[in-house]
């Protein structure tokens, strides 16, 4: 990997998997089943090896004075540390914590524990810690290992169950909670019809394909832009011809996404950063060429947004190296948790976007910072299902009525959540809080875009209680002219289906499937009653927080 990826890695605690809770189990999943990953794990033991000679000797002398006597003690006391903060502290604190993980090693049983706390320390400031766990596996004591591994698992599992006490805040006057086998957003307080539950500003953004080169609004905030006040970037930085409404909307789409993408300025800080070769300017622009080209023939936003979302997490972490300010209201800098936190998460779909696709993205970003490609290397479809799932339209008033009528298959036509219709939204949006909302024909709540943004306030469509669920609509939900009742449910369930791969259960579906005739009742009961999915690790860690809370 270059050392420049390393660097960055290491600092922001981006890792190789985009998250915490995958460190007790793939490990060993890759250990078992990857032969390549096996032998670059032999490179990097080589390279651990130098680092522990290296610092063995300056810390021959060192006492080791304060070791815990229990796990949780050591568990606790690695915890409550604070981190290194800058490139050459982890670099240092690596180093050493391996090395004294060393000496306690080889005094015998009554330090392994001592020890097996140092190489954890030193597994939290890795790059990639489930490659080093399997460099631990082959040189270290098994008891060291096990130790090792259930700090691992002890660690993410207390990192899973407190991500939903930080997130959201209580400001917010909700909560994430699990109601029939799935995540659901709560209401924490009464509150009445019309009232502004809570804003929310989005993390990604991206026009309809048709709007993106107009000119007609913005390309970070969505907003509509009078005649002649539109603000640019230099010709040679937009090569996807992108308008802002202001100079700060401008600026935040440089810094969170479009350098990287789009540019050949370094996606790091000046510190870290270094000029590109004419060689490698050279290939980073003919891979940004590819992926325009790719935008442009496909005509999605999910492509889009997930770009944005892997080049947002990267600034986002940057961000904090160069002790710059970050908007709390897209909570991308929820305290202790990362965007990956985030996303993984989230509920998604099966897809499967074409290798011209994935390869699309993937080669922008190795161009750009050799290394960062592994963030979706090998999760390109999940990460492009989860955004697809959960992605938001944006309509302003009652909607645009220009927008031209896709000649895909309706089933393959993209579809985001808006009770308006996919058809009548000027844009596509992603929001951390928002993917939370369930759908409901009979919703409590809708989004709205009355800032005439994308920022999204959802507001109350009736009284509600402390505790109550909170549910919108993903898709036209009224009865149209013409249309019966059963027509117009057929047309939503079907919408839900194609979109989101779910029959809807609600109570108004319930009641208006009555009066359904047999065999509209046969057809209706083939419909798919949910086909969305989180990953394995999560439900396996939310099954045991389930377990444990009966118990």
């Amino acid at each position: 990997m270059d050392s420049r990826a390393t660097r960055v890695l290491a600092i922001t605690g981006i890792t190789l998997l985009s998250g915490a809770l995958a460190y007790a189990y793939y490990f060993d999943y890759k250990r078992r089943n990857d032969a390549e990953f096996r032998k670059n794990l032999r490179k990097e033991k080589k390279r651990v090896s130098k680092a522990v000679a290296q610092s063995k000797e300056s810390l021959q002398s060192a006492k080791v004075d304060g070791q815990p006597s229990t796990f949780e003690e050591a568990l606790e006391l690695v915890r409550k540390e604070e981190p290194p903060a800058s490139p050459e502290e982890k670099e240092s604190y690596f180093m050493s914590q391996v090395a004294m993980g060393e000496q306690l090693s080889a005094k015998g049983p009554s330090h392994y524990l001592a020890a097996a706390t140092c190489f954890y320390r030193a597994m939290k400031v890795y790059p990639s810690p489930m490659e080093l766990m399997v460099i631990y596996e082959q040189t270290l004591p098994q008891p060291i290992v096990t130790v090792v591994i259930q700090m691992m698992s002890a660690d993410a599992k207390q990192r899973h169950e407190g991500f939903y006490e930080a997130f959201p805040p209580k400001s917010m006057k909700t909560r994430v909670e699990g109601r029939r086998g799935r995540k659901v957003l709560i209401v924490t307080e009464d509150v009445a019809a019309g009232e502004v539950i809570y804003k929310e500003q989005p993390v990604v953004t991206a026009l309809d394909a048709d709007l993106q080169e107009s000119g007609k609004y913005c390309a970070h905030c969505l907003r509509s832009i009078q005649s002649g006040t539109s603000v640019e970037l230099s010709k040679d930085a937009n090569p996807i011809n992108s308008t802002f409404c202001s100079k700060a909307c401008l600026t935040a789409n440089k810094t969170q996404s479009h350098n990287l993408l789009f540019t050949s300025e370094s996606p790091l800080p000046p510190a870290l950063g270094q000029p590109l070769s004419a060689e490698g300017r050279a290939a980073r622009l003919k891979a940004q060429e590819r992926y325009i080209a790719l935008l442009k023939k496909e005509k999605r936003a999910a492509p889009v947004l997930l770009g944005r979302f892997i080049a947002r997490q990267i600034a986002v972490e940057t961000a904090k190296m160069s002790n710059l300010a970050t908007p709390d209201s897209d909570f991308t800098n929820a305290e202790g948790y990362l965007l990956a936190d985030h996303i993984e998460r989230l509920r998604y779909i099966d897809l499967k976007p074409s290798q011209e696709e994935r390869h699309a993205l993937v080669d922008v970003l190795q161009t750009a910072l050799p290394g960062i490609e592994n963030l979706v290397k090998d999760a390109y479809a999940t990460l492009l299902g989860k955004i697809t799932y959960n992605a938001f339209g944006v309509c302003f008033g009652d909607g645009r009525d220009d927008k031209s009528v896709s000649a895909a298959r309706p089933e393959d036509v993209e579809k985001t959540r808006t009770p308006l219709g996919t058809s009548r939204q000027i844009g596509t949006a992603f929001y951390t809080l928002s993917c939370y909302l369930a759908h409901s024909c009979d919703p409590n709540a809708h989004p709205s875009f009355s800032s005439g943004t994308a920022e999204l306030s959802l507001v109350a469509t009736r009284d509600l209680k402390k505790g109550d669920e909170l549910t919108i609509a993903y898709v036209d939900v009224k009865k149209r002219e013409g249309e019966t009742t059963v027509e117009c449910r057929r047309r939503r369930r079907i919408e839900l289906v194609r979109g989101w791969r779910f029959a809807c259960p609600c109570q108004r579906c319930v009641e208006e499937g009555k009066e359904l005739s047999g065999e509209e009742k046969v057809i209706d009961a083939t419909l798919e009653k949910d086909g969305s999915k989180v990953d394995a690790v999560v439900s396996r860690y939310d099954s045991e927080v389930e377990n444990n809370n009966v118990e």
